[in-house]
């Protein structure tokens, strides 16, 4: 019989899900999947090419976007619709083998752990996240050669979209009136950034669900590529809702860093993936990381967090996912 690709989300958790069958909590949990659709702001980036008004104006938007939603998207943004197509086709691929080998990894040669799915712990429905990933540093795939179609291919993804990364940090770093030129090539690496592809299986209790559980981003920026289904939900002036998908436009959010290094400027928001009970979603997601040695800090006095290092701020937070099961955040450095 062929090994399933899926991984074993029944049989791994049977116990948790022995225990859903509470019909009144089945009900009013899945009521708080059901919010409202809104679209994100759309910026088209080719404004920054024209006369100084209208490049000013798309810098005042994307400025606006991260004040007030932490999220916005883009078009004109640079990269091929070719390029993004290749990407999902591997990406499909990649996911599509039997289980075993994606545990296994051999092939791809992306460091151990890489590849995740499930949640570690989880002690209810609310905490499985229904997905499976490869998390890879881009220094596993940098001058990769072409020796792996994926690995090429995510190099060239990864080139085109941390130009974009660049561009839109500047851009924030200078509508707040820093002079902040170099600090984000200095600090950020190619070397140093990462690449998520997310697969979100069908599930059969999407109800019960999360595809991804309610987090918010460890970096700077994140530039998202999704695909038609949809499933992205956020929080906006306290409320979840749903964003629209738009298979044309790239998806830009604020990270906690940047909340920090803007001091509270920018909004670094919660955000999750609800579970699809008949169709399976992919994504990938680019992470504008610094260095771990790097210095957090506000640029903006007085400033509302104490300094720390990223790699400071990644220990806590693995700890307090061990310890509690999600993530704690900018909460424990605040001063």
């Amino acid at each position: 019989m062929e090994e399933s690709h899926d991984p074993p989300f029944q049989e791994t958790y049977k116990n948790l899900f022995n225990n859903w069958a509470d019909i009144e909590l089945e009900k009013n949990y899945e009521e708080l999947f059901i919010v409202e659709e809104r679209e994100l702001p759309l910026i088209d980036l080719n404004m920054l090419n024209m006369g100084d008004s209208e490049r000013e104006a798309c810098k005042k938007q994307i400025a606006k976007a991260s004040r007030e939603w932490g999220f916005f998207q883009v078009v004109n943004h640079g990269i091929s619709s070719q390029v993004l197509e290749k990407m999902r086709r591997e990406q499909i691929k990649a996911f599509k083998k039997p289980f075993h080998e994606k545990t296994n990894g051999n092939d791809l040669k992306f460091s151990t752990g890489s590849y995740i799915w499930g949640t570690p712990s989880p002690n209810c429905l609310r905490q499985l996240s229904w997905s499976e990933a490869y998390h890879v540093s881009l220094s596993d795939i940098l001058g990769s050669g072409g020796l792996c179609t994926l690995r090429s291919t995510m190099e060239q993804f990864a080139a085109k979209v941390s130009e974009l990364a660049q561009k839109l940090a500047e851009i924030l770093a200078e509508k707040l009136g820093q002079n902040y030129s170099t600090f984000f090539k200095e600090t950020c690496l190619q070397s140093t950034c990462f690449i998520r592809m997310n697969r979100y299986p069908a599930c059969p209790i999407s109800s019960q669900t999360f595809g991804l559980m309610p987090h918010t981003d460890s970096n700077f920026l994140t530039i998202l590529h999704q695909d038609h289904v949809g499933g992205l939900q956020l929080v906006k002036d306290g409320k979840w809702i749903s964003i629209k998908p738009n298979p044309d436009a790239l998806i830009v959010n604020i990270g906690d860093l940047f909340q920090v290094w803007s001091n509270n400027a920018y909004k670094s928001v919660h955000h999750r993936v609800v579970a699809n009970k008949l169709k399976e979603r992919f994504s990938t997601a680019y992470f504008l990381c610094p260095s771990y040695d790097t210095v957090i800090q506000s640029c903006i006095e007085p400033s509302a967090y104490r300094k720390f290092s990223f790699k400071e701020y990644r220990q806590q937070v693995q700890k307090d996912v061990k310890s509690f099961g999600y993530k704690v955040g900018l909460a424990r450095f605040l001063v």
